[in-house]
């Protein structure tokens, strides 16, 4: 099943505008992004919930644990690269990244608290445990934050399962952050 790669030309007209604003934030336009231009309505849903979901509460490191859980999770090298790349530009500590990439438990408890929750909440369909919201809340999470996961998993179950479905490539400029490993 072969994907049409887009270039801002030669996509749909109603995908264009997204692409235009993509390129102009990055600087390039990602394969992705092109590949993702054969809906117009997918691309831009996931760029509306994406802005979303960045404008929450939860701390820019917060976000990227849950955006590299899920991709870990849901095997989308993309994804996992894209924000090793973002986790880098964050000046996230290395290991945090490689346990991350691995799908290990981190050392930051809070960020493991993301962590476990997210796991949690996908693991039970959002019906998450009394004890697994208390846990999460006591590391200074909020009820709001746990409605932010939700719009988090959302977002990047779009992302990774479109990206993985359109067999998106990697881009050169993400090659150092390549990941090989699979979905768990």
């Amino acid at each position: 099943m072969t994907f049409t790669d887009h270039t801002i030309e030669s996509a749909p007209p109603a995908a264009r505008r997204s692409m235009e604003a993509v390129s102009k934030k990055l600087g390039y336009l990602p394969s992705a992004v092109g590949r993702l231009a054969n809906s117009p309505q997918l691309l831009e849903s996931f760029l509306r919930t994406n802005a979303l979901f960045e404008a929450t509460t939860l701390s820019p490191l917060a976000r990227e644990v849950l955006v590299m859980t899920m991709a870990t999770r849901n095997g989308c090298h993309l994804c996992v690269a894209m924000h090793s790349a973002a986790l880098t530009a964050l000046g996230a500590d290395p290991d945090l990244i490689a346990a991350l990439r691995e799908s290990r438990p981190l050392a930051d408890a809070p960020l493991e608290a993301m962590r476990r929750f997210v796991l949690e909440a996908l693991a039970t369909s959002g019906a998450v445990s009394a004890e697994a919201m208390e846990d999460f809340l006591g590391h200074g999470y909020t009820r709001q934050n746990a409605l932010e996961v939700v719009l988090g998993i959302g977002v990047y179950t779009l992302s990774t399962l479109a990206n993985r479905m359109t067999d998106a490539p990697l881009d050169e400029r993400l090659e150092p952050f390549a990941w090989t490993g699979h979905a768990a």
